[in-house]
């Protein structure tokens, strides 16, 4: 007999998973839109914006005024609503169908490939959607006089280069959000069943404070490992949306163009720090916000069991 009660990841479980998923996602990204602001300027003109976070926030706010570390804020708002949906609820679909075919014991000594491979798999479908909301974003970003609306720069883009005009990102946002959500989840995971496991008293029994302190901690220790693991891909990604970039050829060409020009070391790093602060707090912020709603909705968040021990 498993420990696992399956009849109560239905339909209903995933769902709330899913809206709980595109809330977290849509807030933490939307409240940290002038620190990606910031950190995008870095990352396409690094001689021009250099220092720390602050310095070049406040030299981009003394030439464009406050209202550019809004630039953005439309598609960062309604993309990561969408990806977080598909994400969050995606994750807890494969994780669960994963552990139930695999029978409890299986699922307990095989629960970080769990990790990797149910993260993988749900962001591939997010990272679908994503893409044409986070083209706009970047164009947005990098050129002052594109379109301000969501919907009307995703309309402009497609007007003027095609359907490549939102995909020509897809191939690096593939690179940089599924090894970065592997990282995310499989080490928020990880760390949770670590630091549960070295507490005197179960999860069960612990009060919420305790347990939203446990999200915050392995959610920020996921966030930085994520960010640097995922960073140079992200680069590439700011730069490959900037018109003109890497050149005239096709997207692999100018891929290889930008990296080539800009050299492997400062792909690794420009911007790294601004983007392990911004990605370790955004994170710790998603998984309180998941955590702290899955209940709200009636439902409690998938938690491996190791059966060798009593439940």
């Amino acid at each position: 007999m498993s420990l696992y009660n399956w009849a109560k990841y239905d339909p209903k479980y995933y769902l709330n998973g899913a809206l709980c998923g595109g809330i977290c996602c849509s807030i933490t990204h939307g409240a940290l839109c002038p620190v990606d602001v910031v950190k995008t300027r870095i990352q396409l003109d690094p001689v021009k914006y250099q220092g720390g976070l602050l310095s070049v926030g406040k030299q981009v706010v003394a030439e464009e005024g406050a209202g550019v570390l809004a630039t953005g804020l439309g598609p960062t708002a309604a993309g990561y609503f969408v990806q977080g949906w598909f994400k969050f609820g995606g994750n807890e679909f494969f994780k669960i169908q994963f552990c139930k075919s695999l029978g409890d014991q299986k699922a307990w000594d095989m629960k970080t490939p769990i990790m990797l491979g149910a993260s993988a798999c749900a962001e591939f479908i997010a990272d679908i959607f994503l893409c044409p909301l986070e083209a706009a974003r970047i164009r947005q970003v990098s050129d002052p006089t594109f379109p301000k609306g969501t919907f009307t720069a995703m309309k402009e883009l497609m007007a003027r280069e095609g359907i490549m005009g939102w995909y020509a990102g897809l191939v690096p946002i593939l690179f940089k959000q599924i090894p970065y959500t592997m990282a995310k989840f499989a080490v928020q995971g990880s760390t949770e069943i670590s630091i549960y496991s070295a507490l005197p008293t179960k999860r069960e029994n612990l009060s919420k404070a305790s347990k939203m302190g446990v999200s915050v901690t392995s959610g920020f220790i996921a966030g930085v490992a994520a960010a640097i693991i995922s960073h140079p891909a992200d680069s590439l990604l700011s730069k490959i949306n900037k018109k003109g970039a890497g050149g005239d050829g096709g997207m692999l060409s100018r891929l290889a163009n930008i990296a080539k020009e800009t050299g492997f070391v400062k792909l690794c790093t420009t911007g790294l720090g601004p983007r392990c602060i911004m990605i370790g707090t955004l994170t710790a912020g998603q998984f309180l916000i998941f955590d702290t709603l899955m209940p709200i909705m009636g439902v409690e968040k998938f938690h491996f069991h190791d059966p060798s021990k009593p439940h």
